[in-house]
């Protein structure tokens, strides 16, 4: 076996996927929450929800079935509780318990979020009530492979003959917001069961979108403590969790099942938030502390620094009383010796890497690619398993560039790289994860797709790459300035999912190699000519990315053969009118991702336009522009239309196709962006910025 497989030895062997066909990744079902909560007001009834119905194929099909109490029944907590309040903002403590559903990983990453309010209400929309505008109707967000999504639940909840919750509920009974989170968490996912097994990594990225610095602590760093103090002081979520170890009993506990208790009051292979850390000064030198909080909200350590330990009468009076808490609350305080001891693994979840680089505040770039695995086309495996067919891998091309206010960083960048595969169908848990990982090389060659003999003569940066059975594989590295490919692999070849790769530094630029794009774009016209016509085009530029006098040179140079009547001709104008549009990162040039948006819509529009011009001269009139705007499904205003035909039209008001293109990419890119900041689909508020 290969040397970066032997880190595999204790994992059980990856199982291949035998399909005959791509399994998509299912995206959640879209519902627009303003809306359906309107309805329901207007026609005075409460929501039930079809697309996760009160029953128990919500629940699951496997393991948790067995658990559930006789006479299951689902009810909304006005059935349940007097006066049921949605959150209790004056609440500290998270104050949750944990159900029969074996997700302590989920509960631990929700305790890490209530230490910020903000992230909190982003997760968890604020103005929602069981008074004001009820309707049995709920959301919450979630950040989902890439993008946030909402997530509508009505709320119904299983509860067994007594009318206790089954799964989450709060030490306060008339507190509802944790249960309605977990139930929206297992709608995005398929099922309750589906929330079994995971770890808290998966759940703080869900949660915030942020990136996951995983420290295995038996190799820890020797500035741990640095890291953890640059951590608790900047926006950073934590968690860990216990060895398996063995179990012993111990009492039971409402709502846990309490088999897995150690006798130093740890929970085996159990998920724990860090809450906090103190250097303290005992009387033989200062100590480094960690403050921890078990999900469940009792079952604390019972060693050193913990509640009823003697090393606090080693302490001042004062920061005695202001640390130690004598209190059953799940919260505790150990030695950092300790908590390297008896806990596997930390994670720092960041909503920007800077933790490792200390460089805290600076400005970071983040990029996001979307790719798959797809057997006998990019399916090709890793080195360790298959020289032949690793080139067949997605490549992308990584410019890492020098940041000029970096003194720290003495000619190397950090760079984080994250690779995340997709669950393919419904639900989380019904198959197992992929062995992935990435290999990572400095860039020798020009700017094509890397041929298969290279990765032959030529060793990865990462010389020993980790294969791991997770969702997600996070590695940071310090590179110097320069031209890198990233390939990333499923271990096995003929592995098929899809993926998608974020990459994190202070300044990049990333594109997916555009050979295979372009045949995508191209296979629907002029087949290999036209082809070969782009990928000249880009070979003519210093990298894969065009400035607007390129993309000018590129669409005059363009044979419009369904143009007979008229000669198309593209301003320098209208092409950066075109760039500032569609450039997304404000490179001021197009990536080959941005073009290929750009190159639909020039055929979808030319289409349209050919359509509507009549008269076949090459322009439209007032009454063509209209009919041309609800041909592409967009519902524009007549005032508005004629405003745009006053910024776009020549003096009589007319469109040329080069306004046309101009003028539906407004359109189109302002709607997207008012429906990415309106709250109720009816207005938006900005600030000065945006």
């Amino acid at each position: 076996a290969m040397p970066f497989l032997q880190c595999l030895k204790e994992k059980k062997s990856p199982v291949p996927l035998r399909r005959s066909i791509f399994q998509k990744h299912t995206p959640p079902i879209q519902q627009n929450y303003q809306a359906l909560l309107e309805t329901c007001l207007k026609n005075k009834c409460l929501f039930t929800d079809d697309n996760f119905p009160a029953h128990i194929s919500s629940i699951g099909t496997g393991a948790l079935l067995k658990k559930l109490p006789q006479n299951l029944q689902w009810k909304r907590p006005h059935a349940l509780h007097r006066s049921p309040v949605f959150y209790a903002a004056n609440r500290k403590q998270l104050d949750l318990c944990q159900g029969l559903v074996e997700n302590c990983w989920f509960l631990a990453a929700l305790e890490a979020l209530t230490f910020h309010q903000d992230i909190l209400a982003a997760v968890v929309p604020q103005n929602q009530s069981f008074e004001r505008k009820y309707a049995g109707i709920f959301h919450f967000r979630f950040w989902h492979f890439g993008e946030w999504v909402d997530v509508v639940v009505d709320d119904r909840l299983p509860v067994n003959e007594a009318g206790e919750l089954v799964f989450v509920s709060s030490v306060y009974k008339n507190v509802f917001w944790g249960a309605l989170l977990e139930k929206a968490y297992a709608k995005l996912y398929g099922s309750y069961e589906d929330l079994q097994i995971g770890q808290v990594s998966e759940a703080l990225v869900d949660f915030t979108g942020g990136v996951n610095i995983r420290i295995q602590l038996a190799a820890a760093p020797p500035d741990l403590w640095d890291i953890l103090t640059r951590a608790t002081y900047t926006r950073s979520l934590m968690g860990c969790h216990t060895h398996l170890g063995v179990s012993f009993p111990s009492v039971s506990l409402p709502c846990i099942q309490a088999t897995k208790v150690l006798k130093n009051g740890l929970v085996a292979g159990h998920a724990y938030t860090v809450t906090g850390i103190r250097k303290v000064t005992c009387q033989y030198g200062p100590e480094n502390l960690v403050r921890l909080r078990n999900p469940w909200g009792k079952i604390e350590w019972k060693g050193d620094w913990s509640d009823s330990s003697y090393k606090w009468e080693l302490l001042s009076p004062k920061e005695k009383i202001l640390l130690r808490k004598k209190k059953e609350d799940g919260e505790f305080w150990m030695s950092l010796r300790d908590f390297k001891i008896h806990f596997v693994d930390l994670t720092i979840c960041k909503l920007t890497p800077d933790l490792m680089s200390q460089e805290d505040g600076k400005k970071w770039m983040y990029s996001l690619k979307s790719g798959r695995w797809v057997k006998g086309s990019t399916a090709g495996g890793s080195l360790g398993f298959c020289n032949g067919t690793f080139w067949m891998n997605p490549q992308y091309w990584l410019n890492v560039l020098p940041v000029e206010d970096s003194k720290k960083s003495l000619g190397s960048c950090n760079v984080v790289i994250s690779l995340m595969q997709k669950h393919s169908g419904k639900h989380r848990n019904r198959a197992p994860h992929l062995f992935i990982g990435f290999s990572f090389y400095k860039y020798q060659e020009s700017n094509r797709k890397l041929p298969p003999a290279f990765f032959t003569r030529h060793q990865p940066v990462n010389k020993h790459q980790v294969f791991l059975d997770e969702r997600e594989v996070t590695h940071d590295f310090h590179l110097e300035p320069g031209v890198y490919v990233i390939v990333p692999s499923t271990l096995e070849p003929q592995q098929e999912s899809e993926f998608i790769l974020r990459v994190f530094s202070r300044k990049h630029l990333m594109i997916y190699f555009f050979f295979n794009i372009l045949k995508e774009i191209v296979d629907r016209y002029e087949g290999k000519i036209w082809e070969d016509f782009f990928t000249k085009c880009f070979e003519q530029v210093s990298n894969p990315e065009i400035n607007a006098v390129q993309l000018q040179r590129i669409l005059n140079n363009i044979s419009w053969r369904n143009f007979q009547s008229f000669r198309l001709s593209f301003s320098l104008d209208a092409c950066q009118s075109i760039l500032a549009l569609l450039d997304l990162n404000a490179s001021g040039t197009l990536s080959i991702q941005e073009f290929r948006v750009l190159w639909k819509r020039l055929l979808f529009y030319l289409e349209v336009f050919q359509k509507r011009d009549t008269s076949r001269s090459g322009k439209l009139d007032l009454v063509e522009l209209h009919a041309a705007v609800q041909e592409t499904g967009i519902s524009l205003s007549s005032e508005v239309c004629n405003l745009m035909a006053i910024r776009y039209g020549d003096p009589d008001s007319k469109i040329s196709f080069e306004s046309f293109v101009c003028f539906m990419l407004r359109v189109e890119i302002m709607g997207e962006a008012f429906r990415n900041l309106t709250q109720d689909g009816k207005g938006i508020y900005l600030r000065e910025s945006e």
